[in-house]
């Protein structure tokens, strides 16, 4: 298959791509920056915010492969920090990186998957994108609208042969916790005393969370399946546990139960 993962210099996209290009996959990547090049993929350098600049990498990987088979938007970043305190330009950053950067690829992508008649879309939410994480408001609403979007885009390309598939990483030990934009904003530290230890211990989950390599077998399992679910949750059991807790119980019991784990 030809695959495209968008975001490839680190973490969940850096491992997926390795995994893909050992099982004998034509893999295309991302990046924004230079980076130290695995030998069996194909590196494009784009910033998913660009539009006319990822739809010149489509066209670059279409003129040399003929088709995509495979889209996996992973590339995405975060900001942590009371929502009061966020800046224009960091919430501007922030949907435009996680969100629009998705949408600029899959409708890049879409034209030529409906030609061809099949194609998968995966897109990397978050459990964050099926709850509102305190002190990263922005990065859960970035998310959330990733799995409206996702759940649209799988009905209106149900029968052009697209399958669409949503996964949900829980707490991973990757470089994003440590590249995390956080609110210095004293003012946001006086107003919101349990900020500092919110994030403290958001940041010490993810650094003792799971490998990369687990969401890049995921995603590998999920490319071969002929029928793939919906959506996926790859979390620990505490935070699969959480996930069913937000399914069924009424949202102010559920409330207390997130507010009590930040502290809030």
């Amino acid at each position: 298959m030809v695959i495209l993962i968008t975001g490839i210099s680190s973490g969940f996209g850096l491992e997926t791509a390795r995994l893909l290009a050992h099982e004998g996959h034509t893999v295309y990547g991302t990046v924004r920056r230079e980076v130290e090049q695995l030998p069996s993929v194909n590196y494009l350098k784009v910033d998913v915010r660009d539009r006319e600049a990822v739809n010149a990498a489509v066209q670059q990987v279409i003129e040399k492969e003929g088709r995509i088979d495979v889209l996996v938007n992973n590339a995405g970043m975060g900001i942590g920090g009371p929502v009061e305190f966020a800046t224009e330009e960091e919430v501007k950053e922030q949907m435009d990186t996680n969100f629009m950067g998705l949408v600029h690829f899959v409708t890049a992508v879409l034209p030529h998957m409906r030609k061809q008649g099949s194609g998968r879309i995966i897109a990397l939410s978050s459990i964050g994108g099926l709850m509102g994480l305190p002190f990263q408001g922005f990065y859960s609403a970035s998310k959330f609208a990733i799995e409206g979007y996702c759940e649209a885009l799988r009905l209106e390309t149900k029968k052009l042969g697209i399958i669409v598939t949503v996964v949900r990483p829980g707490d991973f030990s990757t470089g994003f916790t440590a590249s995390r934009k956080k609110t210095p904003n004293a003012e946001a530290m006086k107003a919101y005393q349990t900020y500092a230890e919110s994030m403290g211990k958001v940041e010490h989950d993810e650094t003792g969370g799971l490998k990369p390599r687990v969401l890049a077998r995921k995603i590998s399992s999920i490319i071969q399946k002929e029928h793939p679910r919906y959506g996926y949750v790859v979390a620990s059991f505490e935070q699969r546990l959480s996930v069913l807790l937000k399914r069924i119980l009424p949202a102010k019991w559920f409330a207390l139960i997130l507010g009590s784990y930040y502290k809030l």
